[in-house]
């Protein structure tokens, strides 16, 4: 794990990776109300945190350079490996990018992009009808976009894990509890027994394993 150019200060990448992934997330959200917003909002400030240590300045590299110095010798902590910690602290000495934890980030990132984007579109075909999105993610999850970015967050500190990052993500997690539970109140006060009844057979964050019966009142 070792890295014979400093991989750091690299300012212009960090904003452009940053904001790439803040319009992916866009694109697929669509946020409209000032809740959507607050969710993009604090989605957003992740993953500028995240950016900024992975190519701008390594400041959990560098207030953990005494204990990593000590525990692991052979890390170089001016390397752009050296920021996949997670290997490194199992004692595993392999290229951090073919790593369990490096290959389930991929997997819980992409597939937070694509439960937004699907919760999106069921979502706005429901609104513009005026009934209850209860198809497609919302079949299995109450909240699939919260889910979807929770995913995200998740994948992304699986991969470059930072103490600034580890510290906001359950900040993050609780805060989409709490709008996802605003927004029952709100649907439960528009759509009364119906949302009720689906709010009983659906969970709100982790599917069930077994498949749903049906998709829910309309």
């Amino acid at each position: 794990m070792n890295g014979d150019v400093p991989a750091y200060g690299l300012w212009f990448l960090a904003a452009v990776n940053a904001a790439v992934f803040i319009l992916f997330a866009l694109s697929f959200f669509k946020p409209k109300t000032p809740r959507d917003w607050r969710s993009l909002g604090a989605f957003s400030a992740f993953i500028v945190a995240l950016f900024a240590e992975m190519y701008g300045f390594p400041l959990t590299l560098y207030l953990l350079a005494g204990w990593a110095g000590n525990q692991f010798p052979a890390l170089d902590p001016l390397s752009h490996d050296a920021g996949h910690l997670w290997p490194a602290l199992f004692g595993w000495s392999m290229n951090p990018h073919w790593s369990p934890f490096h290959l389930l980030s991929f997997v819980l990132i992409g597939g937070g992009f694509v439960l937004i984007a699907a919760a999106w579109r069921r979502l706005h075909e429901a609104q513009g009808e005026g009934k209850l999105a209860v198809a497609g993610p919302y079949a299995r999850l109450r909240h699939p976009q919260y889910a979807g970015f929770a995913l995200i967050m998740i994948g992304f500190f699986l991969q470059w894990p930072t103490l600034v990052t580890g510290l906001m993500l359950p900040v993050l997690l609780v805060m989409y509890w709490r709008l996802a539970k605003r927004e029952e109140r709100e649907m439960e006060a528009e759509f009364g027994e119906s949302y009720r009844r689906y709010a009983a057979r659906v969970p709100a964050f982790i599917p069930r394993l077994s498949g749903l019966s049906g998709e829910g009142a309309s």
